[in-house]
């Protein structure tokens, strides 16, 4: 075998070798990819289901709201840092504001993210919406809880793009089961999410 030969081999075998690499690592690295968002995704959903988080929930969606009436109030939630009841604002803020970063750098998947979330993400955004404006233009900080804002917007554009939710629509739903519903004269109840 003459030695053009031997070296085209070796050369062709070298690159097989060197191609077959890459293709494994590109898989490593998509597995990698898939472990740290599966990661990211579980903290933050036991983060949401943690008694302290859900109450600060429950704060910042229902009784916020009310205390902006108040003037009173309305100094004590714009004075910082945080004090009192109002820790729980920077607990909500800070939390959607990672998750907004996670989704925005692409750790964890944008439509992942928001069909998990999405209501929720909203909820709480428009419950601080009016801080929010406040404290960016007082403090000079048009940065402050950005990431926070941009899950909320592609938040609202997935509820927008889906509005009665993302059960695939070839596949039949459940019957309902109206009773409770009957119970209460078909009338919406008060329950809150």
């Amino acid at each position: 075998m003459p030695l053009e030969l031997v070296n085209a081999v070796a050369t062709v075998g070298t690159f097989i070798v060197i191609a077959a690499s890459a293709i494994a690592a590109l898989v490593q690295l998509r597995h990698m990819r898939s472990s740290n968002q599966i990661i990211a995704l579980t903290e933050f959903r036991e983060t949401m289901e943690s008694r302290e988080f859900s109450e600060a929930q429950r704060f910042v969606s229902y009784e916020l709201p009310k205390r902006v009436l108040d003037p009173e109030e309305r100094r004590k939630m714009t004075t910082l840092p945080f004090s009192g009841d109002y820790e729980r604002i920077a607990a909500i803020a800070n939390a959607f504001e990672s998750l907004g970063e996670f989704v925005r750098l692409g750790i964890i998947d944008r439509d992942t993210a928001c069909d998990m979330w999405s209501y929720v993400v909203l909820r709480n955004w428009n419950a601080l919406a009016p801080l929010t404006t406040y404290l960016r233009h007082t403090i000079r900080a048009p940065q402050l809880w950005e990431n926070f804002e941009y899950l909320a917007v592609i938040s609202k554009q997935y509820m927008n793009d889906h509005p009665r939710g993302s059960f695939p629509p070839d596949v039949p739903r459940m019957p309902e089961d109206r009773s409770l519903l009957d119970a209460f004269g078909g009338a919406e109840s008060s329950a809150r999410i």
